[in-house]
């Protein structure tokens, strides 16, 4: 059995900057994401906003699709506020 480097490590938090860059997005539009509740899970630790690299990449895996008529695929939603149908009220 191999062993993992560093699995006894945290996984690694990154800023809103470096997140971002992971995500190949704008900072603001991860702004935009986190204000409307449509974004990855984040972190609050000592006023600074943190994200795993699990977490952005468990959100992008949302809008995986195998073809354009993928019906099982999720949505991923834009940065702004959801309607009431998107958000499952209707």
């Amino acid at each position: 059995m191999a062993v993992r480097p560093n699995a006894d490590l945290p996984p690694r938090m990154l800023r809103t900057q470096e997140a971002a860059r992971f995500l190949g997005i704008s900072i603001r539009t991860l702004e935009k994401h986190r204000t409307y509740g449509t974004g990855p899970t984040y972190r609050k630790v000592g006023g600074r906003v943190l994200y795993t690299v699990h977490d952005l990449e468990a959100w992008t895996e949302i809008g995986s699709r195998k073809s354009t008529r993928d019906t099982t695929a999720g949505r991923v939603f834009p940065a702004r506020p959801l309607t009431p149908q998107e958000r499952g009220e209707c």
